[in-house]
């Protein structure tokens, strides 16, 4: 069968007459239809579309014709070499990527709801912040007061790890700041920054360097929908004396930089804790002796912050800290 193809399809107009297959009729799309249409827009290809969502291709075609039956209209053209949109389809897909992505932050409400009414807290964290002392402590001390409330932790990558907040799929997040405003944050702790270097990089034998010596060494770039105030921040973009930095690689998780670091594409600033918790074989931490330090934060969405989990959690992490908050503009 030719992924293009559909046979019994009408050859005219782009209106679709008569009911939908399983007595359906005109009506009221489903979401999964609309999905599906979606994923078959950005493929045009039936077969190609098919593996993707792992279904088989006729389990597909039917929803298609099912789907353009309930609107009445003809989404696709179908020949023997491709498919491609009707008019109708081109007109009507910014309407589905409207549908689809309100029903995903309907979705997404509802599960906030979900997690208040069962005093669950979903709490996100970027790299290995999970791990670290200060995030172990804030839990215990809300495990402390508040022993009815469910702690999931959900690992978090570069680019969604404030997006995560903002779209309400956890209810905190254990981070490095800086953050974009409408994000409220609890200072947790301080540390030096390093730089991660190639083992290859002259500069790796060394035991302190400058931002200086680093001026013509790209940098590991983030996704475009990470915040670009936080990566410019760990990227020190521009460096002290104004100069841009150059970028290299895009990478979206720990392993990928660190990938791109030990194959000498790029280097990158991490927290001095990176020696011990990711030591890897071409890979070399060095001190700068003029780079600002890091920061670690609780954070979450400041409409969030009376939320019973979110204010719980704040609570447990005032009650270990106290005398930071009067130093950092970012405390709560």
């Amino acid at each position: 069968m030719v992924a293009g193809s559909d046979a019994g399809r009408p050859a005219e107009g782009n209106a679709v007459v008569g009911g939908g297959s399983g007595g359906s009729g005109p009506g009221e799309p489903t979401i999964h239809q609309l999905r599906l249409f979606l994923a078959l827009s950005e493929e045009l290809h039936f077969s190609r579309t098919a593996k993707r969502l792992f279904m088989t291709q006729s389990a597909l075609s039917q929803q298609i014709r099912d789907l353009e039956k309930r609107l009445g209209v003809r989404l696709l053209e179908r020949t023997s070499r491709a498919v491609e949109l009707t008019p109708a389809g081109q007109a009507l897909l910014p309407e589905v990527r409207a549908s689809v992505a309100a029903t995903d932050r309907l979705r997404r409400a509802t599960d906030a709801q979900l997690r208040q009414l069962s005093g669950e807290l979903v709490v996100g964290a970027i790299g290995a912040e999970s791990a670290m002392p200060h995030t172990r402590a804030v839990l215990q001390a809300l495990h402390a007061r508040h022993p009815a409330i469910t702690v999931r932790i959900v690992s978090l990558n570069f680019a969604d790890h404030v997006a995560a907040l903002t779209r309400d799929e956890v209810d905190v997040v254990f981070l490095r700041p800086p953050v974009p405003e409408g994000i409220e944050l609890h200072h947790l702790a301080t540390e030096p920054r390093v730089a991660c270097l190639s083992a290859d990089d002259p500069l790796a034998a060394e035991e302190r360097i400058t931002l200086a010596q680093l001026a013509d060494h790209p940098v590991v770039d983030v996704p475009a929908r990470a915040p670009r105030v936080w990566w410019d921040f760990w990227a020190v973009d521009p460096r002290p004396d104004g100069t841009p930095v150059r970028y290299g690689p895009v990478v979206t998780d720990m392993e990928a930089l660190l990938h791109a670091v030990a194959h000498g594409q790029a280097m990158c600033f991490l927290p001095a804790a990176a020696r011990h918790l990711f030591p890897r074989p071409g890979v070399r931490y060095v001190d700068v002796i003029d780079l600002p330090p890091s920061h670690s934060a609780l954070a979450w969405l400041e409409k969030n912050r009376t939320r019973p989990t979110v204010l719980a959690v704040r609570r447990a992490a005032r009650s270990l800290r106290r005398s930071d908050e009067a130093e950092h503009p970012w405390g709560d």
